[in-house]
């Protein structure tokens, strides 16, 4: 085989990718370290009191409040419009609504710096393909011209066996 038809010189690659964006955080660890005292125990009441347990819980005590008040085998604390009962209800709503509005707008803020996150991923993801696709087509073009040299190093015509022998010996 000739050394002159291979000309490996000729085929070119783009440089290898070089990543220079910072290591990807976790949001949500990121966030909870920025949480105050306050903010937590905020989520945590209204997590509890967005549960199921909690209501069935509270169901059920102000089932045996009214049943209890009702048919009078203890003291009648609260009679029949249950005022007391309806003042508890009361304050109960009072103090947790807010403290549940809290925590649903720190939940908006961390969603939004989450879709800001997803949005830098995505961006970099794009890159990294870009990069990915460039290389992928500088390899079709080396296999294009790979192929043509090996298509015309079949059909050149058979070196002179008198000159490969003389070599050879």
């Amino acid at each position: 085989m000739s050394s002159n038809n291979f000309a490996p010189n000729r085929l070119q690659f783009p440089s290898p990718f070089k990543h220079r964006h910072p290591v990807i955080q976790n949001v949500n660890d990121v966030f909870q370290e920025q949480l105050t005292t306050g903010q937590r125990t905020a989520d945590s009441v209204a997590r509890i009191m967005g549960s199921w347990n909690f209501i069935i819980i509270q169901s059920v005590f102000f089932f045996f409040w009214i049943v209890l008040n009702v048919t009078g085998w203890i003291y009648e604390w609260d009679p029949y419009p249950f005022i007391l009962m309806n003042l508890a209800l009361s304050l109960q709503a009072a103090y947790a609504a807010p403290i549940i509005m809290m925590s649903q707008n720190r939940q908006a803020t961390r969603d939004r710096l989450e879709a800001h996150n997803d949005f830098l991923i995505n961006q970099k993801a794009e890159e990294e393909i870009r990069a990915i696709l460039n290389h992928l087509a500088a390899q079709d073009l080396a296999l294009a011209e790979i192929h043509q040299l090996l298509f015309d190093w079949q059909n050149s015509p058979p070196p002179d066996e008198d000159s490969s022998t003389k070599q050879n010996i």
